[in-house]
């Protein structure tokens, strides 16, 4: 008897992206049996290129990243996947290699495989990225004791794994809660390196503007702090 494949679901949060989507729905490996890009809040044609390619457009007016995020997770609700992966909708990622970590979580038994970003040229992080990472990933190995190498927008996540997170950020906050809570509730987590490209079309909204960067960034800290204040509160009442 053929044992039924899973049921993989691609949310791709997008932003005036029509120019770079064709370009990142035509690489989305053929494991991707739903495919949901969310209309954040876009002024040009990204609902109606993605609804040309065959994605299912979700509908979120209010910009966020976490918003986003959580709109196509509210859609899949009412017939959860297995597996949720989520990318970046301006290109810079390469949706081929979420194969990869697919692999990782059915084959590895991971809860949740994340992409590290290796810059195909010098110019894919900007200066600003770099730091910022590497500052959010040196205070998390600091706080949980768990080396991160990446906040990276490319990853792979059970739903039951995804469930237990109960995440809520809105924001910029979305990826880095999402593994600071995977260390807190005991999930197996893999990191493995994946190549990340400039945009490949349009402007960016966050990484190229030193107001983009600040909000990310201190958006960043905030959940960092956030979730260790509440891990000191839980300590104090037990």
């Amino acid at each position: 008897m053929t044992k039924p494949a899973l049921d993989i679901a691609l949310i791709i949060p997008a932003r005036n992206e029509e120019l770079s989507l064709p370009g990142v729905l035509a690489k989305v490996p053929k494991e991707i049996t739903r495919l949901l890009v969310v209309d954040n809040g876009s002024s040009d044609r990204t609902a109606q290129v993605a609804a040309r390619y065959g994605a299912q457009v979700v509908t979120e007016p209010v910009p966020g990243y976490g918003r986003a995020c959580l709109a196509g997770l509210a859609v899949l609700r009412d017939d959860p996947p297995d597996l949720v992966a989520f990318v970046d909708a301006d290109g810079s990622d390469d949706p081929s290699r979420l194969s990869e970590l697919i692999a990782q979580v059915v084959q590895g038994g991971q809860d949740l495989a994340l992409g590290r970003r290796i810059p195909a040229t010098g110019a894919a992080l900007s200066f600003q990225q770099r730091f910022g990472h590497m500052l959010a990933t040196g205070l998390i190995r600091l706080i949980w004791q768990h080396r991160y190498y990446d906040l990276g927008p490319m990853r792979v996540i059970t739903w039951a794994a995804l469930e237990r997170l109960g995440m809520t950020d809105r924001a910029f906050g979305w990826t880095v809660e999402m593994q600071v809570r995977a260390i807190k509730r005991g999930l197996r987590v893999r990191e493995i390196d994946v190549p990340y490209f400039e945009r490949s079309a349009g402007n960016s909204k966050i990484s190229r503007t030193l107001s983009g960067t600040f909000k990310a960034g201190s958006t960043i800290l905030w959940v960092i702090g956030r979730e260790l204040l509440r891990d000191l509160l839980c300590r104090r009442k037990r």
